[in-house]
């Protein structure tokens, strides 16, 4: 918190942000956190394999089903 309040911490998202915030707190809703977890997945460098099952994983845990995952994969 410190290193937040002294401009030492910087986030690209809000989401990103609330992330950390809710992972630190234990705060909120872990489906929500994986939610937003989801949202920000990139394949980045990973093969696409490697990609997908880490999709798969975070999918499970965030209760999000068929057609929104499909549009979040997107």
């Amino acid at each position: 918190m410190e290193d937040l309040e002294g401009g030492l911490l910087e986030y690209e998202t809000g989401e990103k942000f609330l992330v950390d915030i809710k992972k630190e707190f234990g705060r909120g809703d872990e489906e929500m956190v994986k939610v937003a977890e989801l949202k920000r997945l990139e394949q980045e460098r990973r093969t696409m394999e490697k990609f997908v099952q880490e999709f798969r994983r975070v999918a499970r845990e965030s209760g999000y089903e068929r057609r929104l995952l499909v549009e979040e994969f997107k």
